[in-house]
């Protein structure tokens, strides 16, 4: 049984104990015994109604465009936002989580509205992008942070967030209205100080490296850009490590390496800019914490068993 499958399966089993919904809500159409016939009860209790407020005052789109959380409970938004959101006004929580990772920050620096922001874009369109609409019909990320070094320079620290994802190794280059990609992101992706070391760039254009390549090339250009003051970026790509499927295949024929990882880290000019890390890894650190207990614990019992 693959990851998917077998968080499927927990999640049925836990649902009743846990969200104390019996499940056949909507996906698709059908009734499915994973996705919560209250949808917002998909959201830890603790940051319920504020991550609501949060994404309609930011015009942010949930998962699919919908005007509210999704029910399915293997959503990676929804685990974005259990994972982090009780963390984003807690700056010794954000400051363990950035000293936990393999950088030169020493700590967290408030952004927008907190030490941690959701489905963030660029103030510009990326390339030929149309929209910088947070959430949908742009380039963005899942969360976003930024760091300070012991110099005071800042770094943005951008966030994607994966649970049970997997790809298959099929070409994205053309869209469905069959628009070259390509195009969108070729003067971007042609400039000298493009921080992609490939040339043969259709070799991106298979998922997950094609949206890999996007939040590269978002976190160059913010950082070109000045946006927030910052002087450099990093990529935090955070995948359960009991996901296989995504982690250890090479979805793109022409790429070489044993793993996602290693596989993307050899397109880049500096490697060292992206990090793969378990969502447990990432949040250890809080564990030692004061008033930690309850969110761990759900995390723990939810996603981490």
């Amino acid at each position: 049984m693959n990851y998917k499958n077998k968080e499927r399966q927990k999640a049925i089993e836990i649902r009743d104990g846990i969200f104390r919904d019996l499940g056949n809500g909507m996906f698709f159409g059908k009734e499915r015994e994973f996705v919560l016939s209250e949808p917002e009860l998909n959201l830890w209790p603790g940051i319920r109604q504020d991550a609501k407020d949060y994404f309609l005052n930011n015009n942010i789109s949930w998962w699919s465009g919908n005007e509210e959380p999704t029910g399915h409970l293997l959503s990676s938004q929804i685990a974005c936002l259990n994972h982090l959101y009780p963390f984003r006004q807690r700056k010794e929580c954000t400051d363990e989580i950035l000293r936990n990772i393999p950088s030169l920050i020493i700590e967290s620096h408030f952004v927008d509205s907190g030490f941690i922001e959701f489905e963030k874009t660029g103030q510009r369109p990326l390339g030929k992008e149309r929209s910088t609409q947070r959430g949908a019909n742009s380039t963005s990320i899942d969360s976003f942070m930024i760091g300070k070094k012991q110099n005071g320079e800042k770094v943005l620290v951008l966030i994607e967030w994966k649970y049970t994802e997997s790809y298959s190794p099929i070409s994205v280059l053309i869209s469905n209205s069959g628009k070259n990609r390509f195009e969108i992101y070729q003067e971007l992706l042609e400039d000298p100080d493009c921080p992609i070391r490939s040339r043969d760039f259709k070799d991106l254009f298979f998922e997950p490296y094609y949206q890999l390549m996007r939040q590269t090339l978002l976190g160059w250009t913010m950082t070109k850009n000045k946006e927030y003051g910052v002087s450099d970026w990093l990529h935090l790509h955070v995948i359960p490590n009991e996901n296989k499927e995504l982690r250890e295949r090479i979805t793109s024929k022409n790429l070489i390496g044993k793993t996602l990882e290693e596989s993307w880290k050899l397109q880049l000019k500096n490697p060292e800019k992206y990090i793969a890390i378990s969502p447990e890894k990432l949040l250890e650190p809080l564990k030692k914490l004061q008033d930690t207990k309850s969110i761990i614990d759900y995390l723990t019992n939810r996603y981490w068993k």
